[in-house]
């Protein structure tokens, strides 16, 4: 069933990013989730960029990577997400994973899955963040039917950024539902973090 544009009636919004790790502990229930509705809602990805270029670099990054993979591993206590040990280093941007990821729809869903799951196996299976251009093309080297020059044209180009940029916009406007979640006992209530942008 589908709208007059021929788009499903509902529209199911995932805000994530290939880096955090409440989105890599919760992608095998998203999986299910689209696998169950079968196509009867359209499906859209906003990237939000959790490691935002001009963010103050760590005075002691080895005490933040540290602190940091401690903060994983609580993560993965809650959602039993497998977790990679040692963590080389904090990300230091999710542009360029939101970018190869945000490039690699262009491809097609099946495409883009598998692109996107190699990003998050970066940090949280291998314990380096491809958080940079050339680490982030190079995760997704070798993905089953992939235009590997195409991604890497599609990851450079304008109109790919205006839509990450877009995205990253998106996700600072959170709608009021998301502003009102009751704080109870997960660790991640559901409610949208404010931030001091």
């Amino acid at each position: 069933m589908t709208n007059e544009a021929g788009r499903a009636p509902v529209e199911v919004v995932e805000y994530t990013d290939p880096l955090c790790p409440w989105a890599w502990g919760s992608e095998p229930v998203f999986r299910g989730l689209r696998a169950a509705l079968g196509g009867r809602v359209h499906w859209r990805r906003v990237y939000c960029i959790l490691f935002d270029h001009d963010d103050d670099p760590a005075p002691d990054p080895a005490a933040e990577t540290a602190w940091y993979s401690r903060y994983v591993e609580d993560i993965s206590g809650h959602t039993h997400a497998p977790r990679a040990y040692p963590l080389s280093r904090v990300a230091a941007s999710s542009w360029p994973v939101s970018l190869v990821a945000k490039a690699a729809e262009l491809q097609g869903t099946e495409v883009s899955e598998r692109v996107l799951r190699r990003l998050r196996e970066s940090v949280f299976v291998l314990g380096e963040p491809a958080d940079t251009p050339a680490l982030a093309l190079s995760a997704a080297r070798g993905v089953a039917g992939l235009d590997h020059e195409r991604l890497a044209a599609d990851a450079a180009s304008t109109a790919v950024l205006d839509r990450v940029r877009a995205d990253h916009a998106e996700a600072r406007r959170p709608v009021r539902a998301v502003l009102s979640v009751p704080d109870g006992s997960s660790p991640h209530p559901g409610a949208a973090k404010e931030t001091p942008d």
